[in-house]
């Protein structure tokens, strides 16, 4: 995983007031909670006394009670009380637990995975997605490195073979280009043109002018995607790296020609059906990919249609690096 990055980890209806909700997300058990004015706090699932997990535990009020000898932790990770010294004794310093800078927007929870030097910006997202939009959600897990999870919304020339009865009907296997348009350092949009085997090779982006169709991928570092279907139709996915050899995939489909109550729902879960046939084809090629996890030059024999895959991985490394430095 990438430090110093926001992640989206959970969609906000996971963590309701007043119960604690324990997962495990970049590798490391957490513990995720709301206060008395429904702020959400990330902490280690860890309480330093003993090692329980403060997942077990409750909330009350502003703090998370640690089930085992009554501590509370606010949500700056401070212990306010050890009921065994008296509530009036001060708590001693030790007796922290430390806390992801959290933020809560889109009907998602992202951590600040590292150790922020003062402010950093809120989460990115699609600048193009409003409040005109509604979605179905599902939560999907799959046993694979979050960045093969990533690769595959990323990777076109598989379509007309895993999907060869939904999204890739037509027998359309021949990939111009693919386009790859970085919008800024840690954003990109990819435009695909497949075609049907005609005789003559594929073209390279270089040597075509790429689709003037709107359809295109987009990807936003470290962990969102979108697929730009039309000016009303999108499907969106947060991958929430769980650790080395899982991913939780948070997808969604978002509209805005249906807005009539009732309707508008029903459009939503019938669309999440299909798109959750799609990916779980996806999901039983991807769980058998090796290495589990990807990195920028690991011995596979890319070709052109790979371009996209390429981006992400030089970017990627080159965030890696930085984090390090």
């Amino acid at each position: 995983m990438i430090r110093n990055q926001w992640y989206a980890v959970l969609e906000s209806n996971e963590v309701r007031r007043g119960k604690p909700v324990g997962v495990t997300r970049m590798g490391e058990k957490l513990v995720a909670w709301r206060d008395s004015q429904g702020k959400v706090t990330v902490m280690p699932d860890l309480c330093p006394h003993r090692g329980v997990a403060l997942s077990v535990g409750e909330v009350h009020g502003d703090c998370i009670w640690c089930p085992f000898h009554g501590f509370e932790y606010d949500a700056s990770g401070r212990c306010m009380l050890i009921p065994a010294n008296g509530k009036d004794t001060p708590v001693p310093r030790a007796f922290k637990v430390q806390t992801y800078p959290t933020h809560e927007a889109h009907g998602l929870i992202f951590i600040y995975w590292g150790q922020p030097a003062g402010e950093v910006p809120p989460p990115r997202w699609f600048t193009d997605l409003d409040a005109s939009f509604s979605y179905g959600s599902v939560r999907d897990p799959w046993a694979a490195h979050y960045s093969r999870v990533i690769e595959n919304q990323l990777d076109v020339p598989h379509v007309p073979f895993i999907h060869h009865n939904t999204i890739g009907r037509g027998g359309r296997t021949v990939m111009d280009g693919p386009w790859v348009e970085w919008q800024d350092p840690d954003r990109f949009f990819v435009y695909t043109w497949m075609r049907q085997e005609d005789g003559t090779p594929a073209r390279r982006a270089d040597e075509i002018a790429r689709p003037e169709k709107p359809f295109h991928l987009e990807f936003i570092f470290p962990n969102l995607w979108q697929n730009w279907i039309s000016p009303k139709v999108r499907v969106v996915v947060a991958f929430a790296p769980v650790d080395d050899s899982n991913t939780v995939m948070y997808l969604r489909f978002y509209q805005n020609f249906m807005r009539t109550p009732g309707l508008r729902g029903l459009v939503n879960w019938s669309a999440m059906i299909f798109n959750t046939i799609v990916v779980h084809q996806d999901r039983r090629v991807v769980v058998t990919q090796r290495p589990l996890r990807t990195d920028l030059r690991m011995g596979e024999k890319l070709i052109p249609g790979d371009a996209p895959v390429i981006a992400y991985r030089r970017r990627r490394q080159e965030l890696i690096d930085a984090a390090k430095t």
